[in-house]
């Protein structure tokens, strides 16, 4: 994206509150993310739109997490796209951004001309934490289900968290009057305020998964569905267009619910690959291992395969066997 197309709220998340509703929620706007994560590849078209959502789903549910936490969404299917997996490293420091990486793996030959959730067949959607260093990760697992990546995420909240939540999702390709094309992405998540004590066992979605309204009842389910109302009449370039301010898009949808938002997080394509990191995950193969791997021309390469950065080392200083003694 060109600077002359860069925009104050592109690539970040507003967290906002609707008090007169009890829901809170998020507005993320992902521009130059996308296009950082998507030029690093040659996505046929589904992968493309699948791999969008999952990135704007993981900066939505990603902006709770807490300084130097990692959110990982995780796709694996048995479909032509084999697994879909992205990361969202909260930020260092308070004022920092945030940094999102995304990608898939899939099979070309086996891709149709179906929809994309299609290409993914029958597997899970898996939420991860990492808190870092001594502490224990936390995972979600829901099945592929809903017909999008997005029903998968509203089953997980469903199903795990058991707190009804919403998302609205818009991407593609934009060209501005004078500019170039470059990707344009925006979404909302809305989900009603966690309530202490609630267990719901059975739910009407597919398989028997709990759905947001398997979750709300009495006043929450007045509230919720007023909510969902006004989200259900959000249009598509409002979501992702340059002249609608995610503040100006909440009172339009919300300003009967009294919106508050709260300070917006930057959000920037970033990967956490090294040098020391490949060497790290080469130090359980044997030197016979490491032979196998080593380049006509004596080197030992990786490409990484979230931002493409390539490493070439000497087969010498590398795997477990790396620096031992001879004889």
């Amino acid at each position: 994206m060109t600077l002359s197309t860069k925009i104050a709220w592109d690539d970040t998340v507003l967290p906002f509150q609707l008090d007169k509703a009890d829901v809170r929620g998020r507005v993320a706007r992902l521009d130059g993310v996308l296009e950082g994560i998507l030029k690093q590849h040659d996505y046929p078209p589904a992968v493309e739109a699948l791999v969008a959502e999952m990135a704007l789903l993981t900066a939505l549910i990603g902006q709770t997490i807490k300084l130097r936490w990692k959110l990982s969404l995780q796709v694996q299917s048995r479909g032509p796209v084999r697994m879909i997996a992205t990361d969202y490293y909260g930020p260092q420091e308070d004022g920092e951004p945030a940094r999102i990486r995304a990608y898939a793996s899939f099979d070309r030959d086996r891709l149709t001309d179906s929809n994309p959730f299609d290409q993914v067949g029958e597997g899970y959607f898996a939420i991860m934490i990492d808190q870092g260093q001594g502490m224990a990760p936390y995972q979600g697992i829901t099945p592929l289900a809903g017909g999008s990546l997005t029903s998968c995420a509203e089953a997980y909240f469903a199903q795990s968290e058991q707190i009804p939540t919403r998302f609205s999702l818009s991407f593609g390709r934009s060209t501005e009057s004078g500019g170039e094309e470059h990707w344009r992405a925006g979404g909302m998540m809305v989900q009603t305020m966690p309530k202490v004590g609630m267990h719901v066992s059975e739910g009407s979605g597919d398989g028997g998964l709990l759905q947001a309204q398997d979750l709300v009842s009495g006043d929450t389910e007045e509230n919720w569905n007023r909510v969902n109302f006004h989200l259900d009449t959000v249009e598509q370039l409002e979501l992702i267009g340059p002249s609608v301010a995610p503040t100006d898009l909440l009172i339009r949808l919300f300003h009967e619910e009294q919106p508050r938002v709260f300070d917006a997080q930057p959000v920037r394509f970033g990967c956490s690959c090294s040098e020391d990191k490949v060497r790290q995950s080469l130090s359980i193969y044997s030197a016979k291992d490491i032979e196998k791997m080593t380049t006509d021309d004596g080197k030992v390469t990786a490409d990484c395969q979230f931002c493409g950065a390539h490493y070439v080392m000497d087969p010498a200083t590398v795997g477990f066997e790396a620096g031992d003694d001879e004889g």
